[in-house]
């Protein structure tokens, strides 16, 4: 199979919206891939690389980029064999091998391979086909339930791996995926509920209603005296944070596969701020002068029981038995299990006054499942926020001048097509963070217009805001209330920013 192969269905789904369309396009072209060109195809349709970044910016790019090729010939296989080099080309002379290699791989491209290449390998690839497309469009070619790629996906945590188990051999070969401890599994996510109220009565009375910390996300293994420990996007942090082990390791079981989050206390026991925890947490390398702490909310595997299947219910109980002894009952997210509605309110006006975000309302009947798919959990906070996409910014004026200032902001498009934008905002920003955004935002430029800069899709921020209104300015017909910015989110991505539909629910009677 041709790159340009690819590159034709790229440009398909580029131009439509319609997901079922995309799907289709996508699942024809792995119909027709030979199985070493699977895993490949499934990774750039979804922008990404098989082998991970490679540490190739937009200035090496244009150094390297030549005369084009005439006519198409590089193939999938070539290309990916030759990234394969370039990821484990080090040591010695390693810069000059892997500049003569990307060279090599661009001569042979065509003008229009050549910019699907530039952007593929700076990470800035957009083409309307997210992993929630491809899984559709794998289980199309494979003629397997949806449902089975999904799990399998959630169970591997690697898209194009999973797209091959599919191809090759089917449902079986899907079911045959199996919880591995050592191996991350895909997190479940919260959606954003509206209010308490609402929340509650959506889900009925079989609830857990747990403290909403204003940490980060952490995935914890246990094979023995081995403990692993992943973010939220499956990246290991293992070695940073040694104190998150220790914890984990002392705990009275053999194997175990934990959720939970971690945050940096101060000495009074209160939540520091959020860029303390990332620090640490999105490190390599611990920093004695901020100590993480452990809370757990979640057990998908114990002592050779595989948990992910029963209920949420049965997952506590045997979560709460880990946790049983006094000096690791701190480990547990507080929380109450089937509250009336004064004791949910309860809950959250404790964790509110300790100094975190509020709580997530969990049904006890729900199994385990990836991502936000249903509501069997919702995020409750007092004042809602929402992750959106930063799409640009404007110079600023006045005491804000020479600084890049005014954000536009994005909300994803659940079809997988480009962030749908639904306002700006100057509000809630430091002079560190606007100094932060001017240096910052040219190296994430896409353009440089004279008023500022549009960005690639990549930086997600948190914003507080009172609502929504409905609003013909903006493409979704729907505009934030009173936006005002809390955070960058540098442990979130693009796709796993807020929807559309999740704006467009805060809208009064809507």
């Amino acid at each position: 199979m041709l790159l340009a192969d690819v590159l034709a269905v790229s440009a398909a789904v580029s131009a439509t919206r319609s997901r079922t369309a995309k799907a289709q396009a996508i699942a024809d072209l792995l119909r027709r891939a030979e199985d070493a060109e699977v895993e490949p195809v499934t990774a750039w349709l979804s922008g990404e690389l098989r082998q991970g970044r490679l540490g190739l910016g937009w200035r090496t790019l244009s150094r390297l980029t030549g005369e084009p090729a005439a006519e198409p010939s590089l193939t999938v296989e070539a290309l990916d064999a030759a990234l394969t080099e370039l990821a484990t080309t080090s040591g010695p002379g390693s810069a000059g091998r892997r500049d003569a290699l990307v060279g090599t791989v661009l001569s042979a491209a065509t003008e229009q391979e050549q910019q699907f290449l530039v952007r593929l390998l700076t990470g800035e690839l957009r083409q309307g086909a997210l992993e929630g497309v491809v899984l559709d469009a794998v289980a199309l070619a494979a003629d397997v339930p949806a449902a089975a790629v999904r799990r399998a996906f959630m169970l591997s945590g690697r898209l194009p791996e999973t797209a091959a188990t599919a191809l090759a051999g089917g449902v079986a070969a899907l079911d045959a995926v199996q919880l591995q401890v050592g191996r991350p599994v895909r997190p479940m996510l919260a959606s954003p509920g509206s209010s308490l109220d609402a929340a509650l009565t959506d889900l009925g009375a079989e609830v857990t209603v747990e403290f909403k910390l204003d940490g980060a996300r952490m995935q914890v293994h246990r094979d023995g005296d081995v403990v692993r420990v992943w973010t939220r996007t499956l990246r290991e942090v293992t070695d940073g944070v040694p104190e998150l082990v220790d914890r984990i390791r002392a705990l009275p079981c053999d194997t175990a596969v934990l959720d939970g989050e971690t945050l940096a206390l101060d000495d009074d026991g209160r939540p520091r701020a959020f860029q303390d925890t990332m620090s640490r947490f999105g490190s390599d390398s611990a920093d004695a002068g901020v100590l993480l702490s452990p809370f757990l909310f979640d057990v998908l595997h114990l002592d050779g029981r595989d948990l992910l299947d029963e209920p949420l219910a049965a997952r506590l109980d045997a979560l709460a038995g880990l946790l049983a002894d006094d000096a690791h009952a701190a480990l547990r997210m507080p929380g109450l299990r089937r509250p009336t509605a004064e004791q949910a309110a309860g809950v959250l006006d404790e964790a509110l006054t300790a100094g975190h975000e509020g709580v997530v309302v969990k049904a006890l009947d729900a199994p385990y499942a990836a991502g936000r798919r249903g509501k069997a959990w919702q995020k409750v906070k007092p004042v809602h926020s929402l992750d959106l996409v930063v799409l640009g910014a404007e110079w600023g004026y006045g005491r804000r001048s020479g600084k890049l200032s005014n954000i536009h902001l994005g909300a994803r498009d659940p079809d997988d097509g480009e962030p749908v934008m639904v306002g700006k905002t100057f509000k809630g920003m430091t002079d560190e963070l606007l100094e932060w955004q001017t240096a910052t935002f040219p190296g994430l430029a896409a353009e440089q217009p004279p008023w500022g800069v549009l960005l690639r899709p990549e930086l997600v921020v948190e914003i507080a805001l009172d609502g929504a209104q409905r609003s013909p300015r903006y493409p979704g017909g729907v505009a934030l209330r009173f936006a005002r910015v809390l955070r960058y989110r540098p442990d979130k991505t693009a796709a796993e920013a807020d929807t559309i539909d999740a704006v467009r629910a805060l809208l009064a009677g809507g």
